[in-house]
C-alpha cells in the first residue's frame, strides 16, 4: 500500500471517528504546593470536533482513495 493510499485510510477512519464520538475527553492535572499543604486537583476536559472537520476529513480520505496521482 503507498503512502497516498495510507493517508486516504487515516483519515477516513479519523473523520468517522469525529463523526461519531464528536470529540474527545482527555485527563488535566493541577498541582500546587503552599508551605507543607499540597493540592492535586484533577479535572477532565472536553474537546469538540466539529462535524465540517470530521466530514471533511471522510471526504478528503475518499479522494485519496478514488482520484489516482499522476506522477510525471
Amino acid at each position: 500500500m503507498n503512502p497516498t493510499k495510507l493517508v486516504g485510510v487515516l483519515l477516513i477512519v479519523a473523520g468517522a471517528i469525529a463523526l461519531i464520538y464528536g470529540g474527545f475527553s482527555y485527563p488535566k492535572s493541577h498541582e500546587a504546593k503552599v508551605g507543607p499543604v499540597a493540592f492535586d486537583v484533577k479535572t477532565q476536559q472536553h474537546v469538540s470536533v466539529p462535524v465540517w472537520a470530521g466530514g471533511g476529513a471522510v471526504l478528503v480520505g475518499v479522494l485519496l482513495l478514488l482520484v489516482p496521482l499522476k506522477r510525471g
